[in-house]
């Protein structure tokens, strides 16, 4: 399994860091984890093309995760662009059919993609849910941010990468990573933000999960003042990796 580091920034501005999107390749599928503002170019600077999106997880609806969900629907218009012939399955919370509606009545039919090409799945917001295929299987759990906030566990060829999406310390982050290779998970902060991990936090809620690898991403300005790994590594034990745009690792 390949995982990809999109954007790993926020909704703030920045040169270094594009808005939240992970990709995934995994069980022959292109996986993206979040698609926030400037994802479907980025794309394109790790040899990735839309086209290629076999499944899209949103973590939640806040506009820096999601701020080329209208973009990339518009852009399945245009066959000049899009050929896919396959449908792709978006995976979102317990209502995102309605706030899919609302993007519609500000955007009209241009962001309704071709009849069958989308298969959306809300997931429960209350408890664990799962979704499956042949070869891969993602489950997820709500975490501590706003009420459409998922986490996802990504399992194929025997790894588990798990992607906690915003976060505040979330008991039930900890359970969905617990036993996976990787935790990707926000840090955003070193200054204590209601809903938002500090690096710190970010350490000891991975300790409590047992992952022998961390990712530290989701970075707003001041983190990029500072020594994240380090604070990171007074709570956590295992391997602590800074995301950057475009980073790739192999679990």
């Amino acid at each position: 399994m390949e995982i990809i580091i999109i954007g790993s920034g926020t909704g703030v501005p920045s040169r270094r860091r594009g808005a939240p999107a992970v990709a995934l390749q995994a069980a022959g599928r292109v996986i993206l984890l979040d698609l926030g503002a400037g994802t479907l170019r980025a794309l394109l600077t790790v040899d990735l093309d839309f086209t290629r999106l076999d499944i899209i997880g949103l973590s939640h609806f806040h506009i820096d995760h999601v701020g080329d969900l209208a973009p990339f629907l518009f852009a399945t218009h245009y066959s000049l662009g899009y050929t896919r012939q396959t449908p792709f399955y978006l995976l979102a919370a317990q209502g995102f059919k309605d706030f899919l509606r609302g993007l519609q009545g500000a955007f009209g039919d241009w962001i309704e993609p071709p009849p069958g090409l989308m298969i959306v799945q809300e997931l429960s917001t209350a408890g664990p849910d799962q979704v499956g295929w042949d070869d891969l299987l993602i489950k997820t759990a709500p975490v501590n941010h706003i009420a459409s906030s998922i986490a996802f566990r990504v399992e194929a060829e025997g790894q588990a990468v798990v992607y906690s999406g915003d976060t505040d310390w979330s008991e039930s982050l900890i359970k969905l990573a617990t036993g996976a290779d990787l935790l990707i998970l926000e840090a955003a902060n070193p200054t204590k933000i209601p809903g938002h991990l500090t690096p710190a936090e970010a350490g000891r809620l991975a300790a409590r999960t047992g992952v022998p690898r961390l990712v530290l991403t989701h970075f707003y300005p001041p983190c990029d003042q500072m020594d994240v790994m380090a604070a990171c590594a007074q709570e956590y034990p295992g391997e602590i990796i800074r995301a950057e745009d475009g980073l790739r690792l192999k679990v």
